[in-house]
């Protein structure tokens, strides 16, 4: 995550910067996970990012900002995403920050299967994101 943050900055770190980074969990609904399979679109999940990262840059006034999701097989502890924002403000970016995970978490095109002893199981959106992606769409109005 470096490099990405090194990037983010770029030769002036700007008034305020605000980074998320995600990780695979061990666990999940209490059953133990040894992997996490993340399959995507590639086409639909650039724009979609894009277009998600475009947002959040003008409606928090963002002088630059990073989202980096990774797919395929990743093991537990390995990153999965990683957003970053730089605002004049640390509330604009920690919010950016929060926005861009929240709509990434519903509206971005990757499927998640958790390998784990219990088999494989492919993991359904959740009602929290969903609540928290409606909050955003509330606020706008």
């Amino acid at each position: 995550m470096a490099a990405e943050y090194a990037e983010l900055i770029g030769d002036q770190p700007g008034a305020a910067v605000a980074t998320f980074t995600g990780y695979v969990r061990g666990h999940a609904e209490g059953a133990a996970v040894t992997a996490l399979e993340l399959e995507h679109y590639p086409e639909m999940a650039q724009k979609v990012l894009m277009t998600l990262g475009e947002t959040a840059a003008e409606r928090f006034k963002l002088t630059r900002w990073r989202i980096v999701h990774r797919h395929g097989s990743l093991a537990v502890s390995d990153s999965i995403v990683w957003v970053g924002a730089v605002a004049e403000h640390r509330g604009e970016a920690i919010s950016a920050c929060e926005f861009m995970m929240d709509t990434l978490k519903t509206d971005a095109p990757f499927w998640k299967r958790e390998e784990g002893v219990a088999g494989d199981k492919w993991v359904a959106q959740r009602g929290i994101d969903t609540r928290r992606r409606e909050r955003w769409q509330e606020e706008a109005q």
